[in-house]
């Protein structure tokens, strides 16, 4: 997947709108408008995000895609267009370059990316929505992972070498030197994996704190970061071996492949897993700490980017990715700097929108390492109106950082309640920050 973020967006082409929205049951849906026309084509595995094997494309209607979450959209320009051929060439914020949609003989469609962006990641994580744990009569078609507090991340081993990439699409290797070299079963194929990078404190739980200071070096200091803090790389999916895509495979057929390689090395860990049972494995991550448990279906294939029912995340403590838009002074100790953060998150329609203001949670480190990162801005970058106690003495800056923090409740009007800073994040970028509860 290309690096995403506002300031790194292609320029769009001349030509006319494109949107992929998410469908629950039916994967994505590619919609082209030609000449106010819309030209739709279901992709039940995902669309491409990178040069490869065509993926199935079945043409459709198109129907009302009022309500439904739009996982990309931007400007498209023709460079062929026949009964059996569309050449066009995509900037959004996901999908770039040239892509081409064909019927083959026997009539079916298929997509396919044609250009090979370089330094980009191979694909981009499935994701699971908010929700609730699948009723008791469903509890056995389901799996259940525990929720690692950490940051997510794809491994790409090609000739024993070990790539990193954020879910953001950021090559993030070098920050966590300790991964490599990959485990020994690893080092000898060609693999995908998909998993969790955590901090793990003195009894083995994850600590988020203390990731939050590793996840944005790069300089000489990560190798002595790495000694004194290593991370953990917690193995949860196998996407793809050898050359094969494993992304149709049920998530049961993956996870026992994943298993039975044995994944395992010096700062490599394989999750467990359960098949039923969701209540009583909620109840262990309570028991243990933990910050939830993730329920996928055993039959679930992988959808690249997707955020569907087939996954759900059940969390025990409400945290949310937020958009920092401004911030406002402190006083006494913090007097001249940082007092609290003003963040929002993206509504239905794209919009940045106030969620509130974080002025707890905050180390002196992580105070001293946000104020340089704020880049100031003449007016406030959310779309709503905002309280006058607020913008008395706002100061704003780009919605260019994503934060992470926990809270007790939305309320009425869609603000945080005792909103808690838990740190940075660097796997998302801001257009991807939506409310998650």
């Amino acid at each position: 997947m290309p690096t995403r973020g506002s300031a790194r967006r292609p320029t769009p082409p001349a030509g006319e709108p494109f949107v992929v929205t998410e469908h629950p049951s039916r994967g994505v849906e590619l919609r082209l408008e030609r000449n106010g026309v819309p030209c739709c084509w279901d992709l039940p595995e995902g669309p491409p995000t990178r040069r490869g094997r065509p993926l199935p494309a079945v043409p459709t209607r198109g129907g009302d895609a009022t309500g439904l979450p739009t996982w990309d959209a931007g400007r498209y320009a023709v460079e062929q267009w026949t009964d059996d051929r569309v050449v066009v060439v995509l900037a959004g914020r996901r999908l770039r370059g040239r892509h081409v949609l064909f019927r083959s003989p026997d009539g079916a469609w298929s997509v396919r990316a044609l250009d090979a962006p370089t330094e980009c990641a191979p694909l981009v994580p499935m994701l699971a929505a908010a929700g609730e744990l699948p009723p008791p009569a469903q509890d056995a078609d389901w799996g259940y992972e525990f929720k690692w507090d950490g940051v997510r991340a794809l491994a790409v081993v090609e000739a024993g070498e070990l790539a990193l990439w954020a879910r953001s699409g950021t090559d993030v290797t070098v920050r966590y030197p300790e991964l490599s070299p990959p485990p020994a079963v690893l080092r000898g194929h060609d693999a995908i994996v998909d998993g969790e990078v955590v901090a793990l404190d003195a009894r083995g739980r994850p600590d988020f704190g203390v990731l939050q200071g590793r996840m944005h070096r790069t300089g000489p200091e990560v190798r002595r970061m790495a000694a004194a803090t290593p991370v953990t790389y917690l193995v949860f999916d196998l996407l793809a071996w050898e050359g094969e895509s494993l992304l149709g495979l049920p998530y049961a057929r993956r996870r026992e492949r994943l298993e039975a390689l044995g994944v395992v090395g010096e700062r490599w860990v394989g999750t467990p897993w359960f098949r039923g049972g969701g209540a009583a494995v909620l109840a262990a991550s309570r028991d243990n700490g933990l910050e939830g448990v993730v329920a996928k279906r055993l039959d679930s294939p992988y959808r690249p980017g997707l955020r569907g029912p087939d996954w759900r995340k059940v969390k025990n403590v409400r945290t949310q990715s937020v958009v920092v838009g401004g911030w406002r002074p402190g006083q006494g100790r913090r007097a001249g700097g940082v007092g609290s953060l003003l963040v929002g998150v993206h509504d239905d329609a794209g919009r940045l929108v106030y969620a509130g203001h974080v002025g707890t949670g905050f180390t002196a480190a992580a105070l001293e390492e946000l104020q340089p990162l704020l880049t100031p801005a003449a007016r406030p970058p959310f779309a709503d109106a905002l309280p006058r106690e607020v913008t008395r003495d706002a100061r704003w800056v780009a919605p260019e950082l994503v934060g992470e923090v926990a809270f007790a409740a939305w309320t009425a009007d869609g603000r945080m309640r005792h909103p808690s800073w838990r740190g940075l994040r660097d796997d998302l970028v801001p257009e991807d920050v939506v409310e998650e509860w």
